[in-house]
């Protein structure tokens, strides 16, 4: 577990830098936040139920009933994605559940999005820590739902549910993007992202399979977890002024080659 040590170090750095202030920081929900012990350290997830509500439920069970214990990185692509999820190691395998239904896109309500990029023909910004897409703001004046149409966007960190070839397949398969991959926009579900451990996903073992391959020792939900053993982390609030003055600076010094996902989300350890 050395890479455990090493990124819970990393962490406590983070910490160091003082109490977090009321403004600009919020913490995670226990109810919503995946806890994944792996063979090179810990991954904590932010779930997205706004997007993708039958997923998250059924990473959600998974985790509760132990299936994802155990399970290898079966598939990892350098710059790309790790998989794992599947109780027999290999693409393909399924839990004990039905097929879930595509959740490619979701309503959201309106003060759900903090919009990082408005323009004529669609926007970027974030729900929580989630980098998404959407339509933009005159196509979205159609019709007589107003509400926010979003997508998930697959910046580093997101996590995926996996499917076969049809868009109803999702089923136990997870993945986590070790690199930004906009062409599974709108295509996989996304039902978090990474907000501590990217550098665990970039560490483990690559291969289709890898010839020695990683695994998660231990899944569960933060809720679940005894108070101890919970990650005492604070998020960057991106619908908080400071993270907009930041994003406003990178967009600027960008410019056209700017994307939502340049901006990565911030944490550091409670008080």
């Amino acid at each position: 577990m050395r890479r455990l040590a090493s990124g819970l170090a990393a962490l406590a750095a983070v910490g160091s830098m003082g109490a977090a202030p009321a403004a600009g920081w919020r913490p995670l929900d226990p109810a919503n936040t995946l806890a994944i012990d792996t063979s090179k350290g810990r991954i904590v997830v932010e779930m997205a139920p706004a997007l993708a509500p039958k997923a998250v439920e059924r990473v959600k069970r998974l985790a509760r009933e132990g299936v994802y214990d155990g399970l290898l990185f079966h598939r990892v692509i350098e710059g790309f994605v790790d998989q794992t999820g599947n109780p027999n190691n290999h693409d393909g395998g399924t839990s004990a559940y039905p097929d879930l239904p595509a959740e490619f896109s979701a309503r959201v309500p309106s003060g759900a999005v903090s919009g990082v990029v408005a323009r004529s023909d669609g926007m970027e910004g974030f729900v929580g820590s989630i980098p998404v897409a959407g339509v933009s703001a005159k196509e979205q004046a159609l019709g007589a739902d107003h509400r926010p149409r979003v997508w998930g966007a697959y910046c580093a960190g997101v996590a995926g549910m996996g499917r076969q070839a049809g868009i109803d397949t999702a089923n136990s398969e997870i993945f986590f993007m070790r690199a930004p991959a906009r062409r599974l926009d709108h295509d996989y579900a996304v039902w978090g992202r990474v907000v501590a451990g990217l550098d665990v996903v970039r560490a483990v073992a690559v291969g289709e399979p890898p010839p020695d391959p990683d695994r998660m020792t231990r899944v569960r939900l933060v809720a679940d977890l005894p108070p101890a053993e919970r990650p005492r982390l604070l998020v960057e609030d991106t619908a908080g002024p400071a993270f907009r003055a930041r994003a406003a600076a990178l967009k600027a010094k960008l410019g056209a080659r700017f994307s939502i996902c340049d901006l990565a989300i911030r944490t550091r350890l409670l008080p």
